[in-house]
């Protein structure tokens, strides 16, 4: 699927400077010496593919192969593709490693799963990479769980290849990396409920504003899908794609339509 010392893109959506992305840095070096970084200035988590059409994009060159843009992931993938990545295209994309899974029906608020199904519509083969963890203020993230296991559950998605349709969505589980059970082929799932809280509050000057949160409650998920391997400590493997149409109302509305 890919050539030998593969040119590699990388972006994110916590931004140019968070610890996933630094990680995922050394991770690509297990595959390629050909490695650039093309990411958001600041943080752009939950973004989903926001795209840039009435603001310019600006850029901060950190170095020849690190470019911050001021814009979303999406605008960097574009950007990096398009305009930023000299010489040849990338081969791959790898997007993350991101702060938090990426699960369930939050796939497509995600900046970090975004950042991979551009560069699948680019056709270029692309992995979103999150680590889970409970958004609670005192939890720990177990990055060095997602750094030991990527590689090789990259390698073994490198020699399975998939459709150039498709993009790759893993999730490491919130456990140390010995605790791991085993890697699990997953499908989406569904929360129970809404994790979205909206919390009221009044600034220094008495005017009112809304900050929303996560309220952290799990669900009770069946088996086989992401969120239920995740709760179990096992890396969750999803392959997704952008058809987002219900097959079986379709033929259901059609007797309405054309009976």
């Amino acid at each position: 699927m890919l050539p030998e010392n593969p040119r590699i893109l990388l972006c994110n959506d916590d931004g140019i400077d968070a610890p996933g992305l630094l990680l995922l840095e050394r991770v690509a070096k297990h595959f390629s010496d050909d490695i650039w970084v093309v990411a958001p200035a600041f943080e752009q988590s939950a973004a989903s593919r926001a795209l840039s059409i009435r603001d310019p994009l600006r850029i901060d060159r950190r170095d020849e192969r690190h470019i911050a843009v001021y814009g979303t992931p999406t605008d960097s993938v574009m950007m990096g593709v398009l305009e930023l990545v000299t010489g040849k295209r990338p081969d791959l994309i790898l997007s993350g490693v991101n702060k938090g899974q990426n699960l369930a029906e939050h796939v497509t608020l995600s900046g970090t799963i975004a950042a991979a199904i551009q560069g699948m519509e680019m056709g270029i083969p692309s992995v979103a990479l999150s680590q889970a963890y409970p958004f609670t203020e005192d939890s720990v993230i177990h990055w060095e769980t997602a750094e030991y296991h990527a590689v090789p559950v990259l390698k073994k998605l490198f020699a399975a290849k998939w459709p150039k349709d498709v993009l790759i969505n893993v999730n490491f589980p919130n456990c140390k990396p010995e605790d791991v059970v085993e890697t699990q082929l997953t499908r989406i799932g569904r929360r129970d409920a809404d994790l979205i809280e909206i919390h009221k509050r009044k600034d220094p000057g008495g005017r009112e504003y809304h900050w929303l949160g996560f309220n952290g409650r799990l669900s009770t998920p069946p088996q086989g899908t992401d969120l239920h391997a995740i709760y179990q400590n096992r890396i969750s493997i999803s392959p997704l794609h952008m058809d987002l149409t219900h097959y079986k109302t379709m033929a259901d509305l059609d007797a309405a339509f054309n009976g």
